[in-house]
């Protein structure tokens, strides 16, 4: 029986390690700016979140804000630089600690709690008056635990900005892609990892420690927020890069939504 919680903590470890974009803190600059009232964050590749979704933007003093599977030293500081009181919640202690030592070079505080998104145990009930979740649930096997738990953790009123994958980029074999630049359709939705891709190309998967990913409907994503009891008041798109899928040049490959509790 695989350990997918570890598996994944373990997969993000290596690929922070290696430097991913997601995984590569900002400069002096980035936090100096964001002090001063000037700062941007995304969910998504491309396009920067709404400022009209975040209560008090620019300046987020007393805000109690937490970021959930939003570890790397990027977002975390930059909305402690802002003035919230900031809670970092991953399942990567490298990208924990990440968030750690950006805060702690800029002179910022950030509490971090280990764990999996599905849990927020460590969170108090109505306690948080926003959560930030950029594109991560693709590494979770259910993620209406998810939605449950960041209701409960929010205060009433609060706000949840979250992002997506785009289901319908797991229709198609990324791999035969890459070598052939061909598109084909291959896989039924939902898509896992562990389910769709052939014993042979998985086990290839596994010992390159590459972690592992499910498909999730809109119905789930998007009518999973509103079954807990959350109102969505925001949503766009995003594109990605050709460098990183094909796909990109056919149709949008991620979203966001801002709701409301």
């Amino acid at each position: 029986m695989l350990d997918i919680p570890a598996f994944n903590r373990n997969a993000w470890n290596l690929q922070s390690l290696e430097g991913c974009r997601w995984s590569t803190p900002f400069t002096e600059e980035v936090f100096q700016a964001a002090r001063s009232g000037s700062w941007e964050v995304r969910l998504t590749p491309n396009r920067a979140v709404p400022a009209s979704w975040f209560p008090q933007h620019p300046d987020l003093s007393g805000l109690d804000l937490l970021g959930v599977a939003s570890g790397g030293g990027q977002q975390m500081p930059i909305f402690a630089a802002a003035g919230a009181r900031v809670t970092s919640f991953d399942n990567s202690d490298i990208q924990l600690q990440k968030d750690e030592e950006t805060a702690s070079a800029h002179g910022l505080e950030i509490r971090t709690e280990q764990g999996d998104m599905r849990d927020l145990s460590a969170i108090g009930d109505e306690s948080v008056d926003v959560i930030f979740h950029p594109v991560s649930n693709v590494f979770c096997e259910e993620i209406l635990p998810v939605w449950r738990e960041c209701y409960r953790v929010l205060r009433p009123g609060g706000r949840l900005i979250s992002g997506f994958m785009n289901p319908a980029f797991f229709l198609f074999d990324h791999y035969e892609a890459e070598e052939t630049g061909e598109i084909k359709v291959r896989y039924p939705l939902p898509y896992s990892d562990l389910d769709s891709l052939d014993p042979e190309v998985l086990s290839d998967h596994l010992e390159a420690q590459v972690s592992l990913e499910w498909s999730h409907s809109w119905e789930e994503q998007l009518g999973g927020q509103c079954d807990v009891g959350f109102s969505i008041r925001g949503f766009f798109e995003d594109n990605w890069d050709d460098e990183s899928t094909i796909l990109n040049r056919w149709m949008p490959m991620y979203a966001a939504t801002l709701a409301v509790k």
